[in-house]
C-alpha cells in the first residue's frame, strides 16, 4: 500500500515505524525540517519537508496514488483540511484526528465522508476506552475479550511465591489439564518472547494468555494474590481523558475525580452525574487520605505530567491499592512499569496509533488489539474459502516463529488450539503476532 502520513509528531513517527517494518510504501510529511531529518536517519521511508494542506506538497507525496491518507498533526483544523484536500486529490481512504469529541457525536448530523473524511479518531477518547478495559479486572496487568469473553488475552505479573515462578511451559502442562489456555507471550526486562516447551518463566515476568472462560479462572488461580474485583475507583486529573474515563465508568463504579483547578472542577462537575469531583492536589499525601485512599481499588493518574501520575501511583501503590494506571507522554516510560511498580503505563498517541493500523491490514481481520510495552499484536482473522489456511492443520502449517495461534471462535465457542485442530471456513483465528511477522500471517488468510 502506498500510504501518507501528515505529522511526524509521536503517533506519526510510531506508524511509520510500524508500517514500514511490514513493507508498505511510506511517505511522511511535516513542517519541522529537523524532525523529518530524525526520521530519514532512523527509518526506511520518504520525507517530504511542507505543509500537508499544500496541493504541491500532496502531488510530491504521490497523493494520487495513496491508498491511505493518515492526518496526525497535532492541528485539528490542519488535520481534517488536509484529509478533505487529500480526498479530493485521489486519496482512496482518510483518517483524521481530532481533539474535539463533539466531533465523534455529531459524524452522521456532519456526514463527513461527504467531506472527504472516512474516519475520525481522537486521542483522549480511545485512552479512556483503553482504562476502562484495563480495570475490568485488579489482578491482570492486560484483558482483552474476544466476542464478549468467549476468549479473552489476560496477562499477569508473575511474583515470588506464585505458582508459575522458575517453571518451564512444559512443566505448567500439569496446571492445565483441559487445555483451556494457551501462552503466547512473555515480556522480560523490556523483550518480547515468544515462548517454546523450554522458556522457562521468571520471577516480574510478564505473561500473557489466550484462554477460554474457564481458563482465565484457571489463570486468576496461579496468582498468590487474592482476586479483587474493582469497585471504588480514584481518578487524578480532570484532563479530557480524565473526563472521559469517568463518563464510561461512573454508572457502573463509585468514581472519585480530584483536580486542583477550580474552574475545571466546576465544568467537570456539570458533565458528570455520579462522579464525585474534589478539588485539590493529588501529591497532597493528607488529601488522598482523607479521601479514603486506603479503600480505593484502582488509581488512575492521567494529569499532562508524567512524572507526577508516576509517582502518584507509586504512592497509592504504598497505601495498598491494587491497581495502578500512569499516562505517559514519552513512550520510553512504557516499559518501566514492569520494574518500578506501576501496573500499567499507557500513552495515548501510542493507543491512537495502534487503532489506526488497524486500516492498513489486508486479509479479513475482525479485530486489532495491542498490548502495552510488548513489541507485538493480538490479531483476529476471519477464514474464507479461499483462504490458504482452511482445511488446514495447525502443526503442518508453517507460521513465522514470531507468530502464535491462541484460539479459534467457531459457531459461537471459544477453542485453544492444539497441534491437531483444522481450520474450517468462518473460523475466527486468534494470533498474537510481533510486528515485523504480520505481513506473513495475513498471506494464510
Amino acid at each position: 500500500m502506498h500510504i501518507i502520513i501528515a505529522g511526524a509528531g509521536n503517533v506519526g513517527y510510531y506508524l511509520a515505524k510500524q508500517l514500514a517494518q511490514e513493507q508498505h510504501d511510506i511517505v511522511l510529511i511535516d513542517t519541522d525540517e529537523e524532525r523529518l531529518q530524525y526520521v530519514a536517519n532512523h527509518l526506511d521511508v520518504a520525507t517530504v519537508h511542507g505543509n500537508s494542506t499544500s496541493f504541491q506538497i500532496l502531488k510530491e507525496a504521490f497523493i494520487d496514488k495513496t491508498d491511505l491518507l493518515i492526518c496526525v498533526t497535532p492541528a485539528e483544523e490542519t488535520n481534517l483540511a488536509t484529509a478533505m484536500i487529500g480526498k479530493k486529490l485521489g486519496a482512496q481512504r482518510t483518517i483524521s484526528r481530532i481533539s474535539n469529541t463533539e466531533f465523534l457525536g455529531s459524524e452522521e448530523k456532519l456526514d463527513f465522508r461527504s467531506l472527504g473524511i472516512d474516519s475520525l479518531i481522537c486521542p483522549a477518547t480511545l485512552a479512556a476506552r483503553e482504562i476502562k478495559r484495563l480495570l475490568r479486572e485488579a489482578s491482570l496487568t492486560e484483558t482483552f475479550e474476544f466476542d464478549r469473553g468467549i476468549l479473552s488475552l489476560v496477562g499477569i505479573k508473575v511474583e515470588e511465591g506464585d505458582v508459575l515462578e522458575g517453571k518451564t511451559l512444559k512443566e505448567t502442562a500439569s496446571l492445565n489439564p483441559d487445555k483451556d489456555y494457551i501462552i503466547v507471550a512473555i515480556l522480560r526486562d523490556n523483550k518480547t518472547i515468544i515462548p517454546h516447551g523450554d522458556t522457562k518463566i521468571e520471577t516480574n515476568d510478564l505473561v500473557y494468555f489466550v484462554a477460554e472462560p474457564t481458563g482465565v479462572d484457571r489463570v486468576y488461580s496461579m496468582k498468590k494474590r487474592a482476586r479483587c474485583r474493582i469497585r471504588n475507583i480514584m481518578i487524578m486529573g480532570g484532563s479530557r481523558t480524565g473526563l472521559n474515563a469517568a463518563l464510561k465508568m461512573e454508572k457502573v463504579h463509585r468514581v472519585k475525580i480530584i483536580e486542583k483547578s477550580r474552574e475545571k472542577c466546576a465544568k467537570l462537575a456539570e458533565q458528570l452525574s455520579n462522579t464525585l469531583v474534589i478539588h485539590g492536589d493529588a501529591n497532597d499525601v493528607e488529601l488522598l487520605e482523607a479521601e479514603g485512599i486506603e479503600d480505593v481499588d484502582a488509581f488512575v493518574a492521567v494529569t499532562g505530567n508524567s512524572e507526577t501520575n508516576i509517582i502518584s501511583c507509586l504512592m497509592a501503590k504504598k497505601h495498598g491499592v491494587p491497581k495502578t494506571i500512569a499516562m505517559v507522554e514519552n513512550l520510553d516510560y512504557i516499559h518501566l512499569s514492569q520494574q518500578i511498580g506501576v501496573d500499567t503505563m499507557i500513552n495515548k498517541k501510542l493507543i491512537a496509533a495502534n487503532f489506526i493500523s488497524r486500516y492498513v491490514r489486508q486479509g479479513k481481520i475482525v479485530s486489532v488489539a495491542g498490548i502495552h510495552g510488548l513489541e507485538a499484536e493480538v490479531v483476529e482473522f476471519e477464514v474464507r474459502d479461499d483462504s490458504a489456511i482452511c482445511f488446514q492443520t495447525l502443526r503442518d502449517l508453517d507460521f513465522p516463529q514470531g507468530a502464535v495461534v491462541g484460539g479459534v471462535i467457531r459457531k459461537g465457542e471459544g477453542k485453544t488450539t492444539t497441534g491437531d485442530f483444522t481450520f474450517q471456513p468462518n473460523d475466527r483465528v486468534v494470533l498474537l503476532c510481533e510486528l515485523g511477522v504480520i505481513k506473513e500471517v495475513e498471506k494464510f488468510f
